[in-house]
């Protein structure tokens, strides 16, 4: 066991928890017609029987004002009964403590579904739904308290151990909470004691109405770091109000708000891991409550570390536990193989915020627990796979787990394709762990595995294998503007070190994402006068998703790297000193030609596809996946890699 403390049972109110592991809430967007149902049971039960101590679920609406986004659990509706009852009973089937978090998003929603205006403390519009909400009375105030109250016991009935109160980065209590938000002059508004009343109360009503016997939390935002916001002094105080209340049994933490600073409560690889552990920190030292603290933890160890050096009595472990539903087990175990959580946030923060369903990029069977895996046709099948990407490296793992006989050829001379290729640009390392990862499931799946090999058909009939799966990958594609300048090169060509651009450089950026930006980063830090230009109306747009947007920009700034927007390359030329890039503004037609010293694109790639080609009328069965059947992000090769896999 190398995690002593974070394995050990831990008692919180009336329930002891079998260790300080805890799946805290985040959304799935599973929801259907606003019940929960069997994802949500799979789900949750997926990580209760991978070990973890305690599980809250994510919000439940505890009022028909509120409905923030489609998919939202509407706790306030008598439906949820059934659906609460699959996921309790699923939970508890593997010894794990189940809460449900209960909410009110206040005026950070939306009047979408609702058609009705946003309930909060006072009219003031949030930045990101620029909806002005209407300020609740009195009346309508005693209408929330009971809200909760009435939600808050169905969950008993369903059967939770208890419920989560959120008052943290998206909830109307933490609007009352906030002199930002709440600019009232009566008796919920002014002083930090009447701004905290409606919390109190809400807490008191819940307490009532679930018992002694059930456990009552509360997560609180330490630091919203907006000005006029909660910093730190104030959430210590309310921690204290709150344990002196009598009503609690323990307080959850988060960094942020869901609109202004939401970049900080999913903070991505950029963001050091444990960065927020000054909140419960500051708050433990206040109340003698249990405390919850979060921040980005991916590995138990890091977990065991923060209970060691007396930053919190639990540890929230969300992402983590989505990488690796078994972070829990694998811990107990002592084992070294817990799939580790990248901080990337494209499939579980991006895919959310597209209105999908949860996914993982590294766990292709996250956000799909209820869709049962397929079974193999046969087994012993004997399998080569070629390229060994994250494609090619799911595809032979996943087949060995299901009894394949499988060979894995890269023609590199170590695996890992362009996932270690991002891995060098600046703030973005944590991405090897992926290739890593998948290469020790597959020598731990007894894949056979061959480095620096170029396969091809002769190869393979030499083999004689009943399947081969293709995922050779993709190759940097010249733009035709770029004509045959040798200062003209691709994103990888610089992150691969074939090239080392100098002086002016221009990144032209048609993707949107990290290739652009890292490389952008990474040459300024090399000294360069670096500018980026895009078709796009912001550099980096897809950036904003996973939440990658407001530190990329503050590094930019710093670095003093230029940004163009609505910008296309029309043709290169030679200058007297360097390149003259002919850029077309397409939104007005001017035309500007720029000297540059080196241009560095970071546009589409060309699937390297010679080998499925050359197999093409072959006896062989063949498999394409990947970059290889079409360039695209790393979720999509893991995904087809497994999914390849199930079809032998």
């Amino acid at each position: 066991m190398t995690a002593p403390t974070l394995l050990s049972p831990l008692t919180v109110g009336p329930r002891t928890l079998r260790n300080r592991v805890v799946f805290t809430a985040h959304l799935t967007n599973a929801a259907v017609d606003g019940l929960p149902g069997e994802q949500h049971a799979a789900y949750y039960e997926a990580r209760a029987r991978g070990g973890a101590g305690l599980i809250i679920t994510e919000e439940h609406c505890v009022h028909p004002s509120d409905r923030p986004y489609e998919k939202v659990i509407q706790g306030h509706r008598p439906e949820v009964l059934d659906g609460y009852r699959r996921i309790t009973e699923a939970v508890h089937a593997h010894g794990a403590v189940v809460l449900a978090q209960l909410n009110h998003n206040g005026g950070q929603g939306s009047g979408m579904y609702t058609r009705l205006p946003l309930w909060a403390p006072s009219p003031v519009a949030d930045p990101l739904f620029r909806e002005v909400p209407r300020q609740i009375g009195e009346a309508e105030i005693a209408e929330l308290v009971q809200s909760y109250a009435a939600v808050a016991a169905r969950c008993r009935a369903g059967g939770f151990d208890g419920v989560e109160i959120q008052a943290s980065q998206s909830s109307i209590l933490r609007a009352f909470l906030s002199p930002q938000a709440n600019r009232r002059t009566d008796d919920h508004g002014g002083p930090l004691a009447n701004r905290a009343r409606l919390l109190l109360e809400v807490v008191a009503a819940v307490r009532a109405a679930v018992g002694p016997d059930l456990v009552v939390g509360v997560r609180l935002t330490g630091e919203e770091s907006i000005a006029d916001g909660i910093h730190i002094d104030e959430a210590v105080s309310v921690a204290c109000m709150l344990e002196a209340s009598g009503h609690v049994d323990y307080l959850n933490t988060s960094i942020g708000m869901a609109t202004q600073t939401l970049h900080l409560i999913e903070a991505s690889m950029a963001v050091p891991r444990g960065y927020a552990l000054f909140v419960p920190n500051a708050i433990r030292r206040a109340v003698s409550l249990p405390v919850i603290g979060v921040g980005r933890f991916t590995a138990p160890a890091q977990a065991e570390q923060a209970l060691v050096e007396g930053h919190c009595d639990l540890v929230g472990v969300a992402r983590g536990q989505i990488a690796d539903p078994d972070f829990a087990a694998k811990a107990a175990r002592g084992s070294d193989d817990v799939r580790t959580c990248l901080g990337c946030n494209q499939e579980c923060i991006g895919r959310v915020g597209m209105n999908r369903w949860l996914g993982c990029v590294v766990n292709p069977h996250a956000g799909r627990e209820a869709v049962p895996l397929p079974t193999p046709r046969r087994r012993g099948r004997k399998v080569v796979v070629v390229g060994g990407g994250p494609a090619g490296m799911q595809a032979a793992a996943s087949a060995a787990a299901l009894g394949h006989d499988v060979t894995l050829f890269e023609s590199d001379e170590r695996l890992g394709g362009q996932v270690r290729t991002a891995a060098t640009a600046p703030a973005r390392g944590e991405f090897g762990t992926m290739a890593d990862d998948l290469e020790r499931e597959c020598r731990r799946a007894g894949v056979v595995v061959r480095t620096a090999v170029t396969v091809d058909a002769d190869l393979l009939h030499r083999l004689g294998p009943e399947v081969v799966i293709v995922a050779t990958g993709a190759r940097p594609r010249r733009p035709e503007w770029a004509g045959d300048r040798a200062e003209v090169v691709d994103v990888r060509d610089v992150l691969e070190g074939r090239a080392a651009p100098t002086g002016r450089v221009l990144v032209f950026d048609e993707l949107g994402f990290h290739q652009g930006t890292s490389v952008a980063e990474a040459l300024a830090a090399r000294g360069c006068a670096v500018t980026v230009a895009t078709p796009a109306l912001v550099v980096g747009q897809d950036l904003g998703l996973t939440l990658d947007m407001e530190g990329w920009e503050r590094r930019a700034h710093a670095a003093g790297v230029a940004l163009w927007t609505d910008v296309v390359p029309m043709a290169v030329d030679a200058a007297e000193s360097g390149l003259r890039v002919r850029l077309l503004h397409h939104p007005t037609g001017d035309v500007t030609e720029p000297e540059f010293d080196s241009v560095v694109c970071s546009v589409h790639q060309q699937p390297v596809d010679d080998l499925w080609k050359e197999l093409s009328g072959s006896l062989f069965e063949v498999h394409r996946i990947g970059d290889a059947l079409a360039p695209r992000r790393a979720h999509a090769a893991v995904v087809e890699g497994r999914r390849a896999a199930a079809a032998l």
